[in-house]
This record gives C-alpha cells, structure tokens and sequence, in this order.
C-alpha cells in the first residue's frame, strides 16, 4: 500500500497506473467498521485494478461552532485498517494541500441541501460538494463508494455528478451497524454511558416505522413522523432535531405514500451529540 500526503505524490503514483480501473473511498478518517465495509466494496469493485482512499478531515464542511478541531484523528490506525482492507493507495495530506490559501472557488448545491441536516448545517454541503469534486479530480477516480447512513450525502454527490457530468459511478453502500442496532460513527466515541445505552432506540424505532407501515398500522408520513416522535423522545437524553419522510431521490417530504421511493431520515442529540440514521420505507 502506498500513502501520499501531496498532490504531485498522488498524481506520480497515478501516472504509473493509466490503463487501471480506479475506485476511491472518501474519508475523514477515524476509522471504523462501516468505513471498512466500504474499502471492501472498493476493493471488490475494483477487481485487480485499484483501490484507493483519502483520508482528510475536511474543514470546509464544519460550521463555526462545530467540532472540527475536536474531531477524532488516529492516522496511524487508519492505515492499518486501510491496508489491512485491501487499499492500494491513500491519499491522507494536509489541508493546506488540498485548498490554497486564498481559495475563492466552491460549489453550491441549491436544492437537495435546503433542508434535513443541510439545513440545519448551512453551507456544509457546500463544503462537502466542494471537496469530493476535487478528490474525483484528484484521484481520476471511474467510481467512488458512499456509505447509506449518510443518505443526504449520498443524494447530493449523486445529484452533482449528474448535473456537473462527472464520469464517475457512484456505489452505494449499506449502513453497518453495532450489535444492538446503532449505525456505526466517528461520533459515537463521543457518547456517555448513559447515552450510549439510549442511542439503540433510533434504529428500534426506524425498524417498528418500517413495520408499522408494511402492516398498515401507519397509514400516511404525518401518523408514522408523530410514532417515531412519540417513541423516541420516551428516552430521557434524547432530543430530535428532524424527522422526516421524503421522496429518495428529490429528498422532498412525502404528505402520502405511493409516491416514488420513501426514505425516513432523523437526527437526534443524545446530550451534545448529535446522531443521524435512516432507513427505506415500503411505499404504502
């Protein structure tokens, strides 16, 4: 496995490779089991052909007040994980490597992003968009894999690569999760025993909506948002901060089912940490 903390590094090591199929996993590091799920889906993508990964905590997409400098950074680790999973080159620089100094260039996204934790975050994806733009760029990547945890994420890059005609294949992977059902996250680490031993009920309840649904004990967004509400909030560190039904594609909320593919996405503070989590609903 190679590491490269420099643009001209990365783009020697590439040129050494021309021919090759090259699949990237972005990350910001902090690696974990649902990181890992992702190199092996790049890894199988990628066949005998190349691997590859970044690993930068990108500051474009952390508001002021956001935990940027606080962010888990474990490099060494990392490359284990990475090596251990069958990447063939890592990108881990600097940020001063990838933005100049007096960067006046970004990309903005003005639908998708308007609401769910774009809206709650503003200018994150902005930041987000702005950055894996510059890692297709940078990795000449013919397909890139992203986790469906972050499904606002995964709808937005989906939606740039369209509208910017970026040759590049977007591989959706599946949330992975801790034994009691808790998406696998960075922040995680950040939970209080207590806290920790609350978080499971966001995935419960995802799954008892889902159920409630295909049975047709929840007939519509609105009955199925307020159970979700009702449920979660019975656990006492628990604060949502959205909960919605939308369309997977528009990430338009749904007022009825029946219509295109239904995604149900929350956001919830367990104390200061915010968790988010989703699931695909049946449509009616």
């Amino acid at each position: 496995m190679e590491v490269v903390t420099s643009k001209e590094q990365l783009r020697s090591w590439l040129d050494k490779h021309p021919h090759a199929k090259k699949v990237l996993a972005p990350t910001m590091g902090a690696l974990h089991r649902g990181h890992t799920s992702l190199f092996d889906l790049a890894r199988e993508k990628a066949g005998d052909d190349v691997a590859m990964a970044s690993i930068f905590v990108n500051p474009t997409q952390f508001g002021p007040n956001e935990d940027f400098g606080s962010y888990p950074r474990q490099l060494e680790a990392d490359l284990e994980l990475c090596e251990k999973h069958g990447i063939d080159l890592v990108f881990a620089p600097p940020a001063g490597e990838v933005y100049a100094e007096n960067a006046s260039i970004s990309i903005h996204e003005k639908s998708l992003s308007t609401g769910l934790c774009g809206g709650k975050r503003p200018g994150h994806f902005d930041g987000v968009c702005t950055v894996v733009a510059k890692l297709f760029h940078l990795f000449r990547a013919d397909a890139a894999v992203f986790g469906e945890k972050d499904f606002q994420q995964l709808a937005v890059i989906r939606r740039m690569v369209r509208d910017l005609d970026f040759e590049v294949e977007i591989v959706p992977g599946p949330t992975v999760r801790e034994e009691d059902g808790l998406a696998m996250s960075s922040r995680n680490a950040y939970l209080s025993e207590a806290e920790r031993e609350q978080a499971p009920i966001l995935f419960q309840t995802l799954t008892d909506v889902a159920k409630g649904i295909s049975s047709g004990r929840l007939s519509s967004p609105e009955e199925a948002v307020e159970h979700l509400r009702q449920k979660i909030e019975s656990a006492p560190l628990a604060r949502i901060d959205y909960a919605e039904i939308v369309n997977s594609d528009t990430l338009e909320p749904l007022d009825k089912f029946g219509i295109g593919e239904p995604r149900l996405l929350v956001a919830v503070f367990f104390g200061k940490t915010r968790l988010i989590d989703n699931v695909g609903l049946p449509s009616s």
